[in-house]
């Protein structure tokens, strides 16, 4: 049962009651995939594998159902094959969908109507008739028609269960139609569609557009019928439609719209579920047709169903929560935001016409930029050998396309929204210890390429403006860029995001002992300096001063300040500017200057000293959050949560947490603050509640008190189970400050671990109380910085990231005083 929103805001966070006592029940059983199916969430709530090809759900007429189905009122249009999940932009995918009636009127089959637009007419339905788990998905239409289905990795398989008829002999003629169309209504010229008169076999393929991305897809299917004899069967072609006919080819029209088409089976009795195995294929029919026969060779929607359904417990089982006083909607929010990090990627492996590779294939990276900074890096905790999978496609993709890419989808290469984001996910990746398959040379080779050379179409690869970035050690607004092209707006962010992409890059570096490149890129990780400009002001719109000092500006080629309002693109920016890929946007991508000031990820000392020390820090790390400048349904936020650790202040990093959760992010069906971003905003809340925040490109991860008594995770490779306990647990939440801990029995006062934590499994306790204490708060006890950190009470520790072979840099200087190893584990 839901609890709403409204009842989960911070206010009343003392009031949950506690429901739970400590449970044997599987961890699937908590996980509810309607989660952001309304309010803008965008999630696939449908039936899918972990990152499973085929995604079969209900999809809807709303104008936010980008993941095919949503709770918002909207009526269902179809049932369709294939999904993203949690994405913005235009929808995506929603392949070839199934639509069914009980009969067609009086026995004429023109008597249905046929056309997506207008059959959505016939698909109201009562939101207590959904049915959402793993691996399942389940809907009454007013109708009286259920659908039920699961899949397998490339086939759905549904099953229509009709009401009972009436007298006449007509009343008892089902029609399950299949089309040519998807979410986005992007068909283009010449999709084709064919019905075997005697086995009702409907095969066809179309070609469609990406949501997010250049060029096309051309995509295939082979559906087969089960469970009742075919009365007859053929094609429509807008609202009319045919017996005689049994295939044909469609235009695309000259409308803009394209024009409805597709082929159908009429049955001669609904009195028993008819079943349907549909699968896709990028490849061809007949190979859709292969995996369908394979996959599901007899129909048993239950056996489908329990297999899915193992699949997802199996992934789920690495976690053993103690949930004893805790109430059940945060151990739901909990699992579900978990379960939603595995719908994306998908694994495409052997789809992909587009070169030959005994590599993996995964598509719906959707985007980078987004999953870089926490659900990445919770899949190499939870599922490392999938990651391994991932980082094999993305090198394999720069060894056929010549770029890593940082946003694909549908076999397309997708817009880059700010850096070349791949490296920071291999970076990750490489430090954290992930090998299986990896050429980690030619994955060097594949980050060192961003860094060095420019694609001529850098909208959608690797970096743009590399003539200025070398000469002038930033990217200047109006650049002059004749060797590539893209937008040419977002001067600040590319500059922050390329100098974060040249550390993480170092890392590597220093992993394969490359020591002059290590050097080098640790040299240009420090360009984002260039930017600052120390006097600069930020106002209200109305004129009243924030009090504060000091932003980011963008500059000219000539190295003069141009100008950008700080708090432009901000949550509370009511301006209206563009500050997405627009040819107008903002020096800033889709966050502003304000919240831009913070990424520096691998530098925060340095950043904490020209903010004015840790108090000003933290004093402007409130300011963010308090004014809502910052907004945590987009991914930028997310680090601002736990940055307190740095400036020594770990207990506030706890506060934030327990502020967005679950005031921000409830299990309900509107429980989202933006899109899922293909479960980065699970992740969120996945790492929140874990008790552990990463800082990604590092090997670290923020220390914060679980929202449990305990969280047992057990590393699926290496066998061994980390555990997180805490002493004096308060399920109200207001002994959230760890006072101190200990790390296999020993005083641990450092405020982060390394990844060996979970690959070695040690046991971390944490001792909780009400106030704030001195625990992690030493300059000793901070997380790894590049620079030094100073304007501490307590003496300076230099340390570095990482594996503990980064040199650290003291701007335009080398190798001097570096201490390797400090505050290793």
């Amino acid at each position: 049962m839901f609890l709403s929103r409204l009842s989960l805001t911070t206010a009343c966070l003392a009031t949950l009651q506690p429901v739970l006592s400590q449970s044997t029940v599987e961890n699937i059983a908590y996980v509810n995939p309607l989660i952001g199916a309304s309010n803008g969430g965008n999630v696939f709530p449908g039936a899918s594998l972990p990152y499973g090809m085929a995604k079969a759900v209900a999809d809807t007429n709303s104008g936010s159902n980008q993941g095919g189905f949503t709770l918002d009122g909207s009526n269902v249009t179809g049932f369709s094959l294939m999904h993203d999940s949690g994405t913005g932009g235009s929808p995506s995918l929603g392949n070839f969908a199934l639509f069914s009636y009980s009969s067609c009127a009086n026995g004429d089959i023109d008597n249905c109507v046929f056309p997506k637009v207008s059959r959505a007419a016939f698909g109201s339905f009562d939101n207590t008739t959904v049915i959402s788990e793993p691996g399942y998905f389940s809907i009454t239409l007013d109708s009286g028609i259920q659908t039920e289905m699961s899949t397998t990795q490339h086939t759905s398989l549904f099953k229509f269960t009709f009401p009972s008829s009436g007298s006449n002999e007509t009343d008892e003629q089902p029609i399950i139609f299949q089309d040519l169309t998807d979410l986005s209504d992007s068909r283009q010229d010449n999709g084709s569609i064919a019905v075997d008169p005697s086995t009702g076999r409907i095969t066809g393929n179309g070609r469609f557009l990406p949501s997010f991305a250049q060029g096309s897809y051309v995509l295939y299917f082979c559906t087969d019928f089960s469970g009742a004899d075919i009365l007859d069967n053929g094609i429509y072609s807008n609202s009319r439609a045919s017996t005689a006919v049994k295939n044909f080819t469609i235009s695309r029209s000259i409308n803009g719209y394209p024009l409805p088409g597709g082929a159908f089976n009429r049955f001669t009795s609904g009195s028993n579920p008819i079943y349907v195995r549909s699968a896709t294929s990028f490849i061809s029919s007949e190979q859709a047709c292969a995996h369908a026969e394979s996959e599901i060779p007899d129909f048993d929607l239950d056996t489908v169903r329990s297999n899915a359904q193992d699949q997802w417990q199996e992934k789920l089982s690495v976690f053993s929560i103690d949930s004893t006083g805790v109430d059940e909607s945060l151990v739901t929010n909990f699992f579900s935001g978990v379960y939603r990090t595995m719908i994306n990627p998908q694994n495409y492996t052997g789809e992909n016409p587009l070169w030959s590779s005994d590599e993996p294939y995964f598509d719906s990276f959707y985007c980078l930029w987004d999953s870089f900074r926490s659900q990445i890096p919770f899949l190499t905790i939870i599922d490392p050998a999938s990651v391994e999978e991932m980082l094999r496609s993305l090198i394999d993709t720069y060894v056929h396309l010549g770029w890593l890419p940082d946003c694909r989808m549908s076999l397309n290469k997708g817009y880059t929204q700010g850096g070349s984001n791949a490296d920071n996910i291999l970076a990750d990746g490489y430090l954290k210890g992930l090998t299986a398959g990896i050429d980690w040379n030619l994955g060097y080779e594949a980050v060192v390429n961003d860094a060095e050379n420019e694609p001529f179409d850098w909208c959608c690869e690797g970096r743009g403006g590399l003539d200025s970035w070398k000469a002038l050690d930033y990217i200047p607004v109006q650049d002059f860029d004749y060797k590539g092209f893209g937008t040419m707006t977002r001067s600040i962010s590319r500059t922050l995001e390329y100098s974060y992409n040249d550390y993480c890059i170092s890392q590597i570096a220093g992993g394969l002992n490359n020591t002059a490149d290590q050097e080098k890129y640790i040299e240009t990780s420090g360009n984002w300096e260039n930017l600052y400009k120390s006097d600069q002001t930020s106002y209200f719109a109305n004129g009243t001063t924030t009090g504060y000092t000091g932003f980011f500006q963008p500059k000219f080629l000539n190295e003069t300040w141009a100008f950008q309002d700080p708090l432009q693109c901000s949550n509370i920016d009511e301006s209206g500017v563009a500050c997405s890929l627009q040819n107008t946007g903002r020096e800033t991508f889709e966050s502003s200057i304000w919240e831009y000031s913070f990424f520096v990820p691998h530098n925060q000392a340095e950043l904490i000293a020209l903010f004015g020390g840790p108090s000003n820090f933290v004093s402007r790390l409130n300011f963010l959050h308090d004014q809502d400048i910052t907004y945590i349904g987009n991914e930028p936020a997310f680090l601002t949560v736990y940055q307190y650790h740095y400036a020594g202040r770990p207990g506030l990093s706890a506060k934030r947490s327990h502020f967005y959760i679950p005031a921000f992010f409830a299990p309900t069906p509107d429980g989202l603050p933006g899109n899922d971003d293909s479960g980065a905003m699970g992740s969120f809340v996945a790492f929140s509640m874990l008790g552990l925040f990463p800082n990604p490109g590092q090997n670290v991860y923020l220390i914060n008190p679980p929202y449990f008594p305990s969280v047992n995770i057990t590393h699926p490779i290496t066998g061994k189970t980390a555990i997180i306990r805490n002493v004096n647990f308060d399920p109200t939440y207001e002994a959230i400050y760890i006072q101190h801990a200990t790390l296999d029995g020993k005083p641990y006062t450092n405020n982060w671990l390394d990844h060996s934590f979970f690959t070695e499994g040690k046991e971390l306790v944490l001792t909780l109380g009400k106030n704030e204490s001195t625990w992690g708060t030493h300059v000793a006890d901070l997380p790894p910085s590049l620079s030094e950190y100073t304007g501490f009470n307590t003496t300076v520790v230099r340390r570095s990231a990482g594996i503990g072979q980064s040199v650290p840099r003291t701007y335009k200087s080398t190798f001097d005083t570096y201490n390797a190893g400090v505050g290793k584990l």
